[in-house]
C-alpha cells in the first residue's frame, strides 16, 4: 500500500482564481513545503501561474509534484457543460504536461459562494437530473481519453450532497468513466458516515479530501438553516484531530483495504487570516503521520 498525502490551496483559504482576502500563491507555495508536504491540488484555475513553464519553474524549485485539479459547473445546463468540455480539455493538457492523474469534478453549488444567498433550486427535476449525469459521463469519457481520471466531488449545497444523492449518481453514472473523490468532511456535514461508505464504495473511490467538520457547529448552522459560505466562515470545519470524522477508524480501513493512492488534505477556511493555515497545515501532517496516513 503506497498513499500519497498532500493539501491544497483550499487549506489556505483559496475559493477563486483572484481575491485580496486569499494569501498570494508564492506563499502557498512555500508554506506547503513548511508544513511537510510535497503533493498539492492545483486549486482555481488561475491562482497559481497559468503559464506552463513558469508553473513548473514554481513547483521544481520547492519539490512540488501535483495530484490534479478541479473542474466546477451546472452539469445539468448544456451551455455550461459546453464551455466545462473546453475548459477540461485545457485542465486535461495542463496535468498531462505535470504528470498529473486527477480531473475533480464538482457540480456547482445553488447559493453564492460570496453571499450565500440561493442562486437555483436545491433539488432537480428528473430530467436536469438525467442530464447532471449525462454530462459527467461525457466530461469522465473525455477525461479517460487523455488518459486521466474523472474522480467526481460530492460537495455540500450543490445537487449531489446527501448519501441517497450520491448513491443514485453512483448507479447511474457508468464506472468506466466516473468515479469518486469522497471528501469526508463534506459527507459528514451532510449527515453521512464517510467512514462506512468509504467501506461500502471503495472500488468506485479512487481518491480522498481528508477533512472534519465541527460536529456542534454543524448541527447549529443546519438547524438555522445558515448557508455553506457563512458556515465556513463561522469554522464549521475543524482539523482532522478533532471533528467527528473518526480518522483512526478511517487510517485503519485504509490498511485493511489496501488503499493505494492520493490522499488531499483540505480544510475549507475563507476569508481567514494569513497568518493561520500554516500552524494548522503543520499540525495536520504529524496528526496525520501519527495515525498512519502517509
Amino acid at each position: 500500500m503506497a498513499i500519497e498525502v498532500g493539501t491544497a490551496p483550499d487549506s489556505w483559504g483559496v475559493w477563486f482564481a483572484e481575491d485580496f482576502r486569499q494569501v498570494p500563491a508564492s506563499r502557498f507555495l512555500d508554506e506547503v513545503v513548511e508544513a511537510g508536504y510535497d503533493r498539492i491540488e492545483l486549486g482555481p484555475f488561475g491562482y497559481l501561474p497559468k503559464d506552463l513553464a513558469e508553473l513548473k519553474k514554481a513547483l521544481s524549485k520547492r519539490g512540488l509534484s501535483v495530484s490534479g485539479t478541479f473542474v466546477m459547473g451546472h452539469l445539468e445546463q448544456p451551455e455550461t457543460l459546453r464551455m466545462m468540455r473546453e475548459e477540461t480539455a485545457a485542465v486535461c493538457a495542463l496535468l498531462q504536461n505535470l504528470g498529473a492523474r486527477y480531473v475533480v469534478l464538482i457540480d456547482d453549488t445553488y447559493t453564492d459562494l460570496f453571499t450565500g444567498e440561493p442562486t437555483a433550486s436545491s433539488r432537480l427535476k428528473p430530467d436536469e437530473w438525467k442530464r447532471l449525469v449525462d454530462g459527467a459521463n461525457v466530461l469522465g469519457r473525455q477525461v479517460r481519453d487523455a488518459g486521466l481520471v474523472l474522480a467526481f466531488h460530492p460537495h455540500a449545497e450543490t445537487h449531489v450532497e446527501y448519501e441517497d444523492q450520491i448513491e443514485a449518481f453512483l448507479e447511474e453514472t457508468d464506472p468506466q468513466y466516473v468515479q469518486l473523490c469522497l471528501d469526508t468532511g463534506h459527507h459528514a456535514y451532510r449527515g453521512g458516515d464517510p467512514v462506512k461508505f468509504l467501506h461500502k464504495h471503495f472500488s468506485r473511490i479512487p481518491y480522498l479530501h481528508l477533512k472534519n467538520v465541527d460536529r456542534a457547529m454543524q448541527e447549529k448552522v443546519n438547524a438555522a438553516g445558515t448557508p455553506f459560505a457563512t458556515a465556513v466562515a463561522t469554522g464549521v470545519f475543524c482539523e482532522p484531530s478533532r471533528g467527528v470524522v473518526d480518522f483512526t477508524a478511517l487510517a485503519a480501513l485504509l490498511r485493511t483495504l489496501g488503499y493505494d493512492g492520493w490522499i488531499t488534505v483540505e480544510q475549507d477556511m475563507f476569508p481567514v487570516a494569513f497568518d493561520k493555515p500554516l500552524p494548522i497545515a503543520r499540525r495536520t501532517r504529524q496528526y496525520l503521520r501519527e495515525i498512519g496516513i502517509g
